[in-house]
């Protein structure tokens, strides 16, 4: 199995970038875990200056290293399929908490039987839920 590194600096090679220090920290850090909002990715990147972080995510959006997750009219930043298995997410609304939901092949047939209805060829999606989490269902 080829590293996620290694098919990152391919990514940037095939697309004419070169692999900077600033491109590596967010990526490492966006490969860490969870979604991250801009914020949160800023402050993590610790000594990297915010506008580098955000010249990396909007390279990264381009060559599909990374996409944003939306909820409502704000966003998380994760690492595209090219670095991780086909999931969705659930983010609830009262604590800001995001749970992966893992495939499920059933979901993803009635998904293209829905697009076949409307002839139109998926070629990718996102499947975002908002809500309450359970922890903050039991408040």
């Amino acid at each position: 199995m080829i590293a996620k590194n290694d098919i990152f600096a391919t990514m940037l090679r095939d697309n004419g970038y070169s692999l900077t220090k600033s491109r590596q920290a967010v990526f490492t850090i966006l490969s860490n875990g969870n979604p991250l909002t801009m914020s949160e990715l800023v402050k993590l990147c610790g000594s990297i200056d915010r506008a580098s972080v955000y010249r990396s995510v909007e390279l990264f959006e381009k060559i599909s290293v990374a996409h944003r997750l939306y909820t409502g009219w704000k966003y998380r930043i994760e690492l595209t399929e090219n670095f991780d298995h086909h999931h969705h997410h659930a983010t609830c609304t009262e604590c800001g908490r995001n749970i992966v939901l893992e495939e499920d092949p059933s979901f993803e047939t009635a998904i293209q039987k829905l697009a076949n209805q409307y002839h139109f060829s998926v070629t990718s999606h996102q499947v975002e839920l908002s809500g309450l989490c359970e922890m903050c269902r039991q408040k």
